[in-house]
């Protein structure tokens, strides 16, 4: 029973570098200055780009790590451009200077993410664990401002900046990001010690109604990311929200699912494993062994996660599935089994 007749990838997560010259609490990597050995070479960087490029045309977010400690990324980003990818950067901002700036536009980066996680710099620089990380973020994003550059906020949730959403969300607006994305706090990585920080299940079901009701009226795109419940809430409240597809952005909601993992999107690591998402380690295959066409299309836990009838526990009932389909890394980090039901679902499936 697979998700689709089509399961081309659409979106790719590609860690470029492990590097990062901050030290989130909440990083999935626990990435640090570095340096990590066996990250890919520059040619190796552009034989993959031809690889991905002759599967299909999906969105390549360069990110880290710090992507920008890379000295190659331009190089890199450029060539992606030359093959019709779209290509684009999450950053961490801090290291965003009118140079990088200029060199972002000239290499076709078409967005930049940056994270901000707390409404003031007191909040943001205890997350990041870095005085000063939100001014110099705040700096780069008003350097890509002033050069054309489109910005995207994201933000990770967790219970310390549950309180401060609303103002993240109206901060993202005031300085004009084009949209702003959540992260619902995946405890992997780094994140593990933040397991107690998790927002609880009626939280996550709070937070998500209260952002679906916001994306209705927002001028600016909303996106809820490692929340797949989100896509059930939005089919739920259906009848409400028709107008949305009428809005910029809003057929992109309706046209994508909750966890897309191993189904149109995929993580490259520093390394160039391939995994269904960087939250879920699990080899899906190494793109120096193999290409990257096969791994897409025939690795074992890609197919089982195209699968609805693999799928265990209330997922697999839930009439909801192919919306949202549970968070596949979350429920390996709870049970060991990447077919698990979600572990942060207080939604009841109807009895079929």
């Amino acid at each position: 029973m697979p998700v689709s007749l089509d399961n081309k990838v659409r979106m790719i997560a590609w860690e470029v570098t492990r590097s990062c010259n901050l030290n989130c609490v909440h990083c999935r990597a626990a990435s640090s200055c570095g340096p990590y050995p066996g990250e890919l070479s520059t040619d190796k960087c552009l034989k993959l780009v031809d690889e991905i490029a002759a599967t299909s045309s999906p969105v390549i977010i360069l990110t880290g790590g710090e992507p920008l400690l890379r000295p190659d990324i331009f190089e890199i980003a450029a060539y992606g451009t030359s093959k019709g990818l779209r290509m684009v950067m999450a950053t961490n901002g801090t290291l965003v200077t009118p140079a990088v700036a200029k060199k972002m536009r000239e290499s076709g980066i078409q967005r930049v993410s940056i994270s901000i996680d707390g409404k003031d710099a007191h909040s943001h620089d205890t997350f990041r664990q870095e005085k000063g990380a939100f001014d110099k973020a705040m700096s780069g994003i008003e350097i890509l401002k002033n050069s054309g550059m489109e910005f995207q906020i994201n933000t990770t949730i967790t219970t310390n900046n549950l309180s401060q959403i609303k103002d993240i969300l109206k901060l993202a607006k005031d300085i004009g990001a084009a949209a702003h994305h959540i992260f619902l706090l995946v405890p992997t990585g780094r994140g593990k010690d933040l397991a107690a920080q998790a927002i609880t299940a009626a939280d996550y079901e709070e937070t998500l109604m209260w952002f679906h009701q916001e994306s209705m009226n927002c001028e600016i795109q909303l996106k809820a990311t490692c929340a797949p419940h989100y896509f059930r809430i939005m089919h739920q409240n259906k009848p409400k929200s028709e107008k949305l597809a009428k809005k910029p952005g809003g057929h992109f909601h309706e046209s994508t699912r909750g966890c897309l993992g191993g189904i149109t999107f995929c993580f490259i690591s520093h390394v160039g494993q391939v995994q269904p998402c960087g939250y879920l380690e699990l080899n899906c295959g190494n793109v120096k062994k193999k290409s990257f066409s096969d791994i897409w299309d025939n690795s074992e836990v890609f197919r089982n996660l195209r699968d609805y009838s693999k799928y265990e526990g209330k997922c697999g009932r839930c009439e909801f599935i192919k919306v949202c389909g549970g968070c596949r890394a979350r429920a390996y980090e709870a049970t060991g089994d990447y077919l698990a039901e979600e572990p942060l679902c207080l939604y009841q499936p109807k009895a079929k």
